[in-house]
């Protein structure tokens, strides 16, 4: 077997699931009394692997860094408005990181779902593709330090209205069809968990103690952005993704400072298929 054929055995194992094509049966009859709507659903399954710098001075005052690990699906929908569509996805990731005296580790785990809604239109002869719109972000997760006793993890917990924006091109290149496409994140405003400072977790839910921690955030205290750049090509039948992810959170809320910036490299697969729906005349 050749290399292509490895990789695409490799990715096809990893990622591939069964596409189901969504469309009514009724034959000529039902072709005649409706209109036929064909439109294109992209859903990208990606795993993304690369280095983490993480520091949560609830846990410590020390910098971790280490290694970190991401499955994503990313899925683009269209939607009744021609002009609009929707975007689902999602992220599970889990990392571990040590400190400078390499001496103690950190680990921890993150769900990321964001749902959004953009406005498209195209450009230069509809080689590229722009979209651009809003949507809210979900994050729930935790972070562990393994030598702590009194407070030994961080929970984390956020919601947030997030503008994001995508700009794809597509072009042709030894004879085969490529999309470059770069898309970004940028977390606007929103609410988050977070302890005070020197407020144990037990002071919170066991004995009740509120004390700011829902806290309001916004680009003054909670300066994020999530990027990724990435090309798409065919690699026999199959539709193959490589690029780069950065994602940057940070915050100081509640005299405490957190951040989490990875920088990692996507492998995935690419699947468009349409889904068809009949509306009446």
């Amino acid at each position: 077997m050749n290399i292509n054929g490895i990789i695409r055995s490799l990715l096809a194992a990893l990622l591939l699931q069964p596409v189901v094509s969504v469309a009514q049966d009724g034959g000529d009859s039902v072709s005649a009394a409706h209109n036929i709507d064909s439109r294109i659903v992209h859903n990208a399954r990606m795993i993304a692997v690369g280095a983490t710098d993480v520091l949560d001075t609830y846990l410590s005052p020390e910098k971790y860094t280490g290694i970190e690990m991401r499955y994503m699906s990313h899925t683009t929908k269209p939607t009744r408005f021609d002009r609009f569509s929707m975007v689902l996805s999602h992220q599970g990731e889990l990392l571990k990181a040590h400190n400078r005296a390499d001496n103690n580790d950190e680990i921890g785990g993150y769900y990321n779902f964001h749902y959004a809604w953009r406005y498209n239109w195209n450009a230069m002869g509809g080689k590229l593709h722009l979209e651009a719109g809003a949507g809210a972000d979900v994050l729930l997760g935790f972070i562990y330090n393994l030598r702590n006793g009194n407070n030994p993890a961080q929970a984390k917990m956020s919601l947030s209205i997030v503008p994001s924006a995508a700009a794809v091109y597509n072009f042709n290149a030894w004879h085969k069809p490529f999309s470059l496409r770069y898309e970004v994140f940028v977390p606007l405003a929103g609410i988050m968990f977070s302890p005070n400072y020197g407020q144990s977790y037990h002071e919170i839910f066991n004995k009740g103690d509120y004390d700011h921690n829902i806290a309001f955030t916004y680009p003054g205290n909670a300066p994020s952005l999530s990027h990724s750049l990435s090309l798409d090509f065919p690699l026999g039948k199959t539709w193959v993704r490589i690029g780069y992810m950065g994602d940057c959170r940070q915050s100081k809320v509640n005299e405490l400072k957190y951040h989490n910036y990875s920088h990692m490299f996507m492998l995935g697969i690419v699947r468009h298929f349409s889904i068809t729906k009949y509306r009446p005349r």
